[in-house]
């Protein structure tokens, strides 16, 4: 047992009143996602958390994976049944289609439990995760054929999944990536090269590996034009899916890492001898098409690993700050130490913990609500409208929400004092897993680029402004609410600020963009969290809880005050001219 609980209320409390878990089953495609099915699910999904992932946390920090001589890697003690207990409960399958053996069930459902695995043990996590990214990508992109032998056994999760993008010389310019794919007589490939930090390249906990790998064809273009995507399976695979010989692609170090201790990070070879046989996934230079299909996802699951790692250290320090007793709170009788939790600082350090994992939860769920819509359904318009702002909230969820989960495990470990700081506590663990999120999948500043020179632009400025005009719906819908006035305040102030941004930044040219794409993305997810807490508040209120109703008030007051209020203090930041940025670049940083 560990000390991780899922707070399961406050899971399905967003899954129906901040995001539409409800909304979606009126689908065709999910009508089978019946109410009472879905909560006996997410309480067993609770209990599998809890009781056989979570323990898995510190032993995994401690030991960490490891090379051993014939390159294979061991992964710590547990990890390997615990993978065997997660292939026979289905959890891999959740949401997956089901030609291919999966539940069916919608992605925001499957993002809901995924966030309990991540809390109980990210670095765990890591292999669905990866695994589930690339189901997306040959579901999309791959022929029937491969669909008809990878798929069902990736979506048990009896095969694993991996995603080999970077080289030494290519980290995230992936226009630079070298590695060859060589066409042979019988329509395969034999791939030479070397990929780094490839997450779960190699490990033990199952028989076979698909890497879905970059790599350029001879004559191919230069540039990110010039990559196409491969699948490589660690053992070939026969036409009746039984493993046939061992690939040519190999492990030949994993990095000692910060944190994440538990997950390997491979560099893996390709082609030491023969080539590594491999298969083209969609067209021959699309390879960025097909996986950024992958990396999207991936992008939304490491923004969720924000969340699922404040909550996890969230809850550590809470239970500290209740058992420790220092000093005098303003009402400590005389002669008496006091729990930590009544001193007002340590009081504001937990709301802003616990306020600001609600806003980002709900700013995640309705991100996955979004990519729901946009797959299912029969009106195209509304599929649409749904595509357009999952690539909205995208950037927003994977960026705003990996440096909060940096700042607040920070937050946690400040709770702690100087215990924080020793190891055995475990709260020094969530702050160093903590720090690679705003790296890995596309680090938090092309994050911003990629807001600033892609989403904010399409539709001429349309997508965002329709974002901004629900954000508008909330604020009017706040009018009259006693309990969250002040939320009204600057829910609304931080929306006007975020407005006049969006539309300053439509008529910059691109240098300005780019020098104002951190400050504007804080502004733009701060405003969405904002209102995606101030949405669960009045949606309680009309529940008819008042205590659930107050509770949530608190946190959405809280969250306006101290992260809300700040928003129009970065319009300043937007506009700044970029002239400083270059003569820093000419001379003050040369």
């Amino acid at each position: 047992m560990s000390d991780y609980k899922v707070d399961l209320a406050e899971i399905i409390f967003n899954l129906r009143h901040v995001a539409d878990l409800d909304g979606l089953s009126k689908l065709e495609e999910f009508e089978h996602v019946d109410p009472e099915i879905v909560d006996q699910l997410l309480a067993e999904a609770a209990r599998f958390a809890e009781e056989v992932i979570a323990p898995l946390n510190r032993v995994g920090d401690n030991e960490g994976a490891r090379r051993v001589t014939d390159g294979s890697v061991a992964t710590p003690t547990g990890f390997r049944n615990a993978y065997e207990a997660y292939v026979q409960a289905g959890w891999g399958a959740l949401s997956i289609d089901p030609e291919y053996g999966g539940g069916g069930f919608p992605h925001l459902l499957g993002l809901a439990v995924e966030e309990m695995l991540t809390s109980a043990c990210m670095a765990w996590s890591l292999c669905p995760l990866l695994t589930q990214g690339a189901i997306n990508l040959l579901h999309a992109y791959g022929t029937a054929e491969q669909k008809a032998l990878y798929l069902p056994a990736m979506a048990t999760g009896t095969w694993t999944g991996t995603m080999n993008l970077t080289e030494p010389q290519a980290g995230s310019d992936l226009g630079a990536v070298a590695t060859r794919a060589v066409p042979q007589p019988d329509g395969s490939y034999r791939l030479f090269g070397t990929k780094i930090f490839i997450t779960y390249g190699e490990h033990d906990l199952t028989d076979n590996i698909v890497h879905l790998v970059l790599a350029r064809t001879p004559q191919a273009p230069p540039g990110t034009r010039g990559i196409s995507c491969f699948l490589v399976p660690k053992h070939l695979v026969g036409d009746d899916g039984s493993l046939g010989v061992r690939n040519d692609v190999n492990c030949v170090s994993i990095e000692h890492k910060l944190g994440i201790h538990a997950s390997p990070t491979c560099v893996m070879a390709y082609g030491d001898d023969e080539g590594a046989v491999g298969f083209l996934v969609g067209e021959e230079n699309g390879g960025m098409r097909a996986m950024f299909t992958m990396m999207n996802h991936a992008r939304l699951s490491v923004g969720l690993q924000g969340v699922a790692i404040t909550e996890r250290s969230y809850q550590q320090a809470l239970a500290y700050a209740a058992d420790r007793r220092q000093g005098r709170a303003p009402d400590t009788p005389a002669g008496q130490n006091a729990p930590i939790i009544d001193h007002p600082d340590v009081r504001r350090m937990l709301l802003d913990m616990r306020s600001c994992v609600s806003a980002m939860r709900g700013l995640a769920y309705r991100n996955a609500e979004a990519i729901d819509r946009a797959h299912n359904g029969s009106d195209q318009t509304l599929r649409d409208i749904a595509s357009e702002q999952a690539a909205l909230l995208t950037p927003l969820t994977k960026a705003w929400s990996t440096d909060l989960g940096c700042e607040l495990a920070s937050t946690g470990l400040q709770i702690h004092g100087g215990m924080g700081f020793v190891e055995e506590t475990g709260s020094a663990q969530h702050y160093r897993d903590a720090r690679i999120a705003p790296i890995y999948e596309g680090t938090n500043g092309i994050q911003g680029a990629d807001l600033v020179g892609r989403k904010l632009v399409m539709r001429n400025g349309g997508v965002v402004r329709d974002h901004l005009s629900a954000v508008a719906t909330t604020v009017e819908s706040l009018n009259g609410v006693a309990q969250l006035a002040p939320v009204k305040l600057h829910l609304e102030a931080a929306h006007q600020a975020t407005s006049e941004a969006s539309e300053w930044l439509l008529t910059a040219d691109p240098p300005q963009r780019l020098a104002a794409a951190g400050a504007y993305l804080k502004m733009l997810a701060v405003t969405t969290g904002g209102a995606a807490l101030a949405d669960g508040a009045i949606a309680a209120t009309r529940l008819g809880d008042p205590e659930a109703a107050e509770d949530r008030s608190v946190l959405a007051r809280f969250f306006a005050a101290n992260r809300l209020a700040g928003v129009p203090g970065l319009l300043a930041a937007v506009k700044e001219p970029a002239d400083d940025l270059a003569v820093a670049g000419r001379r003050i940083l040369a």
